[in-house]
Parts: structure tokens; sequence; C-alpha cells
């Protein structure tokens, strides 16, 4: 019995030891704080009312736990370690406050009831007295994004994989990967690869000749030579121009209210854009430019050399916003303070990643930006805009006149006025002669007294001389009228003067001006932050500065009032001088990730214009920063950057779909395989000219007009309108100019071009922080119907006709490869050429029916139309 009662009680003993060591016991409970936890909820949603204000409702500031305790005129507001006696839980719980819609979650609501009954603790001791408004607090300054950029070295990698670097990019994407058992998919073969790159770079498909070369060179470093080629195309500055034009909010017209004036010269900052690109001017420079260009030259400006001119030009960044300044339609304070307002989100999510918009009215919900802060950032511009003395759009325009073209312009204007006053001279003549000839038809002895009244001015006439004149209307003769009483001799000096004036002005040099911001020296305007963005109600004047949380991580910018060493303020020199002396913690972080997001589909942070709070947190972050110095320490180079992404083993990968990969990441945020991606409006309208060989490779100039046609689309062409404004079918041809790239077709805010539209280019409004990828049944409408994509589909069937003769398989072949870039497979041919003779049968039906209709060349345009429509054309692998 013993025995057996010591088996069980060792059994019993061992059994409950294992069940213990089974179990982890349970963590304790985090302890909340004030400052990380229960404040950004409160200052979300009840800051505006009871924090911001100088006297906060109710007397109740929830701005800190003290304050809060202290109460208002309900009492104290908070009871420590009893969330069912605080009022503010009270209020929170029966959804009182926040009042109207904006509720609570029950998540936020549970964690501030958790956040009393531990006794509402705080971080840190609290301060004895607050400044009116919120400032940023230490763990909102702690924010991954607000932090100095740190360079890491590139992890290392299982000595498996080491084969798999090709650059530093690779080993910071393979150490997650392993960490998850897996690695990069399999590279992807030749044909993908060019294809993929050639739009990547060009955004243009590669020819077939650029193919079989490629295919052909089996040196090593094939695929690197290639790059190299691209990155030195004219193309290239064309694709990456654009993608900045997006951010910049770059458009063709004013876009504020609906007449939407156009801009006719706003084309030459994306001109700028192309040549500097192509020219690999490092990005530090082109950011300076773009900020504060006019402010690196002295005004006049005038007899410009070209790097000089560029500055000018490059400030047309920040006249990108709409602007209704000017428009009699809309109410002009409100529309001035838009275009500032719009211009700040342009600068601040293309530059700095940030949302700021809101602080405009009341502290950043989410973001430690504060009111104030933004009316600093906006003292920064307004030197510029100065809504005090406003300049309207046309006003703003700098004359590029030569000083010699300026004399010229002077002295024909000079002559035009002789000649207008000697046709003046011309026509009081002829009113003298038509007078006297008048005044004969009257009875001699009344002539001298009618002529005394004609003589007398108007008011000082008797009311005898008015009554003679009565009686002799035709006496009234004068410049005006005289053309009733000898129109002949009126007309032969109005037309003969008026040919004396068209070939003086012949010699009037062409006017050409820029599309720019400037400064007026001497205007020094004072910045009000507005009263909940009241512009009717400014309150304290603000200087120029960088934002607060920002200041932190960098060195204070020293941002003047006004320079006495410039003729202007100096204020966004300064700022744009700090924004790029390499230690600012957003920039670099910002561009590099919308340069990563061009290559990938997706940034490394996927908000592009939001690093804030409400933003993603980055997938690689010591990758991003590492990118960031990467950057700055190779002399802000994109085509430097482009090169190290383009060559690394990651943008190499095929796309093709791992089960085991999907299972630990079906988003491919990790990045074990290419993205499969759709192509972007302009790059569809750009293949689609390429494949049917109409693409026009002019570069530069004025944009190619757009207009509205006869069902109502939008289309390329010259706006033919009739009087009552109804669209004229016969148009105006543009000649090759309307095959030009999509790069350079009028962005018109109000007639956006229906085939882009489509296919998700976006509207302005102002800019675009991140482009939408679309599927949608009107897209493939639009490849059905499209008039140009008909057209297109018929040129390409006579390019295919001529290059590849009567073989209707050599004909799929040279098509195939023209719009796919890829050599049609056996089944392909065969079922391609079914489709053909399918089709040329129903067409031959149609010419018997009396149409005409050439059916061999009808079956192969619609056979070119079905590869523009398919997903080889519309995808990129």
């Amino acid at each position: 019995m013993t025995t057996r009662w010591l088996f069980r009680a060792s059994w019993l003993l061992l059994l409950t030891l294992n069940f213990s060591f089974s179990v982890p016991a349970a963590e304790p409970e985090r302890r909340l704080t004030y400052e990380q936890d229960v404040r950004p909820i409160l200052k979300a949603h009840c800051f505006q009312c009871h924090g911001e204000e100088e006297k906060p409702k109710g007397k109740l500031d929830l701005r800190l736990v003290r304050l809060m305790k202290q109460g208002g005129v309900s009492g104290e507001a908070l009871v420590p370690s009893n969330h069912e006696e605080s009022f503010l839980w009270q209020r929170i719980a029966d959804d009182e406050m926040p009042p109207l819609d904006k509720k609570l979650s029950a998540k936020d609501k549970e964690l501030i009831a958790t956040w009393i009954d531990q006794g509402a603790v705080t971080a840190r001791p609290e301060p004895a007295s607050l400044a009116p408004g919120v400032e940023p607090t230490d763990e909102e300054k702690a924010f991954w994004s607000f932090q100095p950029i740190r360079r890491s070295d590139p992890p290392r990698v299982q000595v498996e994989n080491e084969a798999l670097l090709r650059t530093p990019i690779d080993a910071f994407l393979l150490e997650r990967l392993e960490k998850e058992n897996v690695r990069f998919a399999p590279e992807a073969d030749k044909r993908t690869l060019i294809r993929r790159v050639t739009f990547t770079v060009t955004g243009l498909p590669p020819t077939p000749a650029e193919v079989d070369r490629f295919l052909a060179d089996e040196d090593a470093d094939a695929y690197e030579r290639l790059v190299d080629r691209l990155l030195a195309s004219p193309r290239y500055g064309e694709r990456w121009a654009r993608h900045w034009l997006d951010v910049a909010g770059y458009a063709d017209s004013d876009g504020y209210s609906p007449t939407d004036p156009e801009r006719k010269y706003a084309y030459k900052y994306r001109d700028y854009l192309v040549r500097s690109l192509n020219h690999d001017r490092p990005w530090d420079e082109l950011i300076r430019e773009q900020l504060a260009g006019d402010e690196m030259l002295t005004p006049p400006y005038q007899d410009l050399a070209p790097e000089a001119l560029d500055k000018l030009v490059a400030t047309g960044f920040l006249r990108m916003a709409p602007d209704g300044s000017g428009d009699p339609e809309v109410e002009q304070a409100l529309a001035r303070n838009d275009t500032i307002a719009e211009t700040i989100k342009i600068v601040s999510t293309s530059l700095l990643g940030l949302t700021v918009g809101c602080a405009q009215c009341h502290a950043h919900r989410y973001d430690p930006i504060p009111a104030d802060d933004y009316y600093r950032f906006r003292a920064l511009f307004e030197p510029a805009y100065n809504p005090q003395s406003w300049r309207s759009p046309p006003a703003r325009l700098v004359s590029l006149w030569t000083a010699g073209e300026r004399r010229r312009a002077e002295g024909v204007d000079h002559e035009v006025k002789a000649i207008e006053e000697e046709r003046a001279k011309a026509v009081e003549a002829l009113v003298r002669k038509v007078f006297e000839q008048e005044l004969a038809e009257a009875p001699e002895e009344l002539r001298g007294k009618l002529r005394m009244a004609c003589d007398t001015p108007e008011a000082k006439r008797s009311a005898e001389q008015k009554q003679w004149l009565k009686m002799y209307p035709r006496l009234d003769v004068s410049p005006g009228n005289v053309s009733l009483y000898d129109a002949a001799a009126f007309n032969t000096i109005i037309n003969d003067f008026a040919s004396r004036v068209a070939k003086v002005r012949e010699k009037r040099p062409a006017e050409d001006f820029v599309h720019a911001l400037t400064e007026v020296p001497g205007q020094v305007p004072t910045t009000h932050l507005f009263y909940r963005g009241d512009i009717q109600q400014p309150r304290q004047a603000v200087e120029p500065g960088e934002f607060k949380v920002l200041s932190t991580a960098s060195e204070p910018p020293a941002i003047p009032i006004d320079d006495p060493a410039l003729p202007t303020t100096g204020r966004r020199l300064a700022y744009a001088r700090h924004l790029t002396n390499g230690k600012h913690p957003l920039v670099a972080r910002v561009l590099v990730n919308r340069v990563w997001l061009h290559h990938f589909g997706r940034g490394i942070v996927n908000t592009p214009g939001d690093f804030g709070m409400l933003g993603d947190r980055p997938s690689h972050p010591a990758l991003l920063d590492w990118l960031a110095d990467e950057f700055m320490s190779k002399g802000w180079s994109l085509k430097t950057l482009n090169r190290l992404i383009l060559t690394s083993t990651a943008y190499r990968q095929s796309s093709r779909r791992d089960p085991k990969l999907e299972a630990v990441d079906p988003d491919d945020r990790l990045l074990g395989r290419m993205p499969v991606r759709r192509l972007e409006a302009e790059a569809v309208h750009d293949a689609v000219l390429a494949a049917s060989g109409r693409l026009t490779p002019t570069m530069y100039g004025p944009p190619v007009p757009v207009s509205v046609d006869e069902a109502g689309q939008v289309i390329v062409g010259i706006d033919n309108r009739d009087g009552a404004g109804r669209p004229v079918r016969e148009r105006a041809s543009l000649g090759s100019a309307e095959w030009r790239r999509s790069l350079y077709i009028q962005v018109r805010r109000s007639l956006p071009l229906g085939l882009l539209e489509t296919f998700d280019a976006p509207p302005m409004t102002p800019n675009c922080e991140q482009r939408t990828s679309s599927t949608v049944a009107p897209q493939s409408l639009m490849m059905m119907n499209s008039e140009f994509i008909v057209q297109q589909a018929e040129a390409f069937a006579m390019r295919v006709a001529h290059e590849a003769g009567d073989d209707p398989r050599a004909r799929i072949q040279v098509a195939w490869r023209l719009a796919l870039a890829l050599e049609p497979r056996p089944e392909e041919v065969e079922s391609a050429a079914h489709f053909l003779a399918s089709q040329q049968e129903d067409f031959a039906a149609s010419a018997k029916a009396g149409k005409k209709v050439d059916p061999a060349h009808q079956a192969l345009a619609t056979f070119c139309q079905a590869l523009f429509s398919s997903n080889a054309f519309l995808y990129v692998d």
C-alpha cells in the first residue's frame, strides 16, 4: 500500500508540475499613461473645445491630468482609480461627448476607462503651466519619421543565399524573407525583364529590334548595359518627369472655377523637369530651385542666361495649385486663401510626406502640428503670394523679352501710336468735310448761327441754339457716326490705316512669358493665425519657421523675416537650404520612397504622402534609411538610385506566385516576388501609339490641345464650336502633333482626356499623392469603342501588313511582337489564325451586302484591337 500510494502521489505531483510548466503565467496588465495612450484620443476628438482655446468650453482643459482633476464649471472631471465616478467618463460613455457624430470607438472608451482605473498615471511630472495651444509631446517627437536618418550596414544573410546579393538592397530584403524561411523568386526570363525595365525607365514598350539585341547578348553584364542604355534615353526624363508632375499637381489650366482659364506658359515647368532629369541634375538643387529659384536671382528678371532662366521656370512648382483669383464669378478673398492653402498641401505632401491641411483650422488631430505651426509654415510663402497686395495669374507672368526685343517692341508701339493718331486726324478731316456738306444744305442766313451752335459745348448751348440743332439733326456729325454719311470714304480710311498698323505690328517680337512665383521687393506682409481657419478673424501675428516637431530632429532653420542681403525676404531660400542640408528627417526618406513606389508598385511606406501617425509604417525601416542616406551621399542623383534598384535581384525576380510565400506574405510586402503591375493611363496611351507606329517623338513645347467631340468625349484636338457652343464634326488637323506622348497633351482640369481618365489618370485637386489602379468595365468599353483606339488599330494593321506581307501567320507573329514584346506560342498562333479567318469571312459577307470593306484589312485591324485590349498588353509581369 505504501509503495502504491507513493507511486500515485509521485505521479500526481509530476502531472501537476507538468501542467504548471505548460501554461505560461498571464502577462501583467500594461501600465497605461496619459501621454502615450489617452492624450492622442483626447487630442483627436476633444482638444478643439477643451485645450486649444485660450478660454476652453466649460472652463475644462484636458491637456493635463491635473487640469482634469481640477475640472471646470461642472466640477472635477477625473477621479483616479474610479472611472464610473469620473465626469469625463460619464459624458463619453453616454455619447454626449464628443458632440455631433464624432463618437469614440468602443476600443478608445475601454482604454480610457482602464487608464482611469489604473490611477490616471502620467509618464512624467506635468508642467506647472502651459502656453496656449497644443505643443508636441516627447512621445510624439519620438515617432519614427521625425527621427534623424540612421544608416545601418546591410545585414548578413545565410551563406546559401549570398549568391543572390547583387546590391545592398537585396541584403535588407532577403534578411526579412529568411526569417519567414523563404527567399527571392527565380529570376525572370529575358523577354519579361526587357519589357519590365523598358516600361519602368521610359514608359514605352521595347521595340522588336531591342528585344532581339538583348536576347542575343550573352555577356554577363548584358542586363546592366541595357539599364544604362535606357537611363541615357531622352525618354527617361519624360517618364520620370510624369511621376513628379503628379505630386506637383501639374496642370495647364487654373481649375478653380468652371471657366478654368488656360495657363499658356505652364508647360515650361514640365520641360524644365524633363531636361533636368535627363541631365541627372542633383535633386537637392532641383528642390532649392522649385522652392526659391527666383530668390537666387536679382529682379527685374531680364536677359537671363539659360541656367538662370531655369531657376525662374522651376518656381512654377509653386504656381500649380488651382487659382481662382481674378475670376469675377468667385469670392476673391476666399480664392486667394485657397490658392495658398492648396500650395501648402502640394509642398508638404510632396517633400515632407505630411498632411498638414487640417491644422489650418485647429491643431492636427493626429500629427504633432499645432495651428500656429501651420501659419508659421505659411509665412514662408506669403511674401510671394501677399494676400494684401495680391497679383492675379496674368500679373504674375514674367516676360522673356531681351533688352533688344523690349526696345523693338517699344519702337513698334510708338510707330503704331503715331499711325493711330494720323488715322484719328484723317477721320476728323472727314467729319469736317461732311459737316460742311451738310451745313451747305441749310439756308445761308442760318449757317453762321448753326456753326456757332455746333461749336458750342452741349452744356453751354442756349435754348435757341438747341432748337436750331433740333431742326437740323444731320449737323450732329462725329467720328462715331461719320460712316453713316460717307461709308466709302470712312471704310477707305479705316482699311488703309489698319493695313499699315498690321504691317508695323509684324515687326513686333512675339510675346513669351514664364509662369513663375516671384516676390515684389520691399513688400513684407505680416502673417496672422486665422481663428478656426476663418480669414475674417485674424489673430496673433506669426513668424516664418519649420514645424516644431521637425526642428527637434535636425538643426532648426534660421528663417529670416526679411534678409537684408537679398532684394527678396529670403524666407523660401533659407527653408529650401534647410531641407537639403542632409540632416532633415523627412525629405530624403520621402523622395526615395516615391522612387521605390514607381519600381515595385508600392512604397516601403505605402502612404507616400503621409509619413505621419495615420500613415503606414515602413515595411523595411532600415532599408528606407539606408536608401535615403545612400541617395544623399551619392549626390542626390536619381539615375544612380534608379540604377541601384533596377540592377538588384529583388527587381529582377519573376512574378510567379509561390504557395509557401503566399502563406506567410500574401500581400507581398516582403517582396519575395515581383508584383504584377497594370500600366498607368499614360503608358497605355503611349504604348498604343508605339505599336501602331504613329508615336511622334517630338519633345518639349506648348501642349497639344484637347476638346470635346460630338459624342461628348474629351479627345485630342482643337476646340471647334459653332455659335451655339456645339462641337463641329469637321475638326482642324493637328498633323503629327496629335500623336505625341501623353506627357505633352494639355492637362485641363475641367477637360480630362477621356482615355486617360478612364485608366485612372488622377485629377489634380490639387495634386496626386498616389495613383489608384482599377480594373473596371468602362476600361474595356473604351478599348472597344474609343475612336482613338479604333484609329490606332487600323494604323497598327497597316503597319503589320507592310512588315509581314500577306501570310496570316507572319502577320500574327509581327503583331504579337510589336504589341506584347513576345513570341506567340504555336497554340496561340493557331487560335489567332482561326480568329482572323472567321473575321475575314464576316467582313466579306458585309462587302457582299454593299458595304465598302476590305475584309482582310478589317479582320487584321480587329485582331490588333484585341491585342490592345489583352492583359498581356495592359499589364507588366
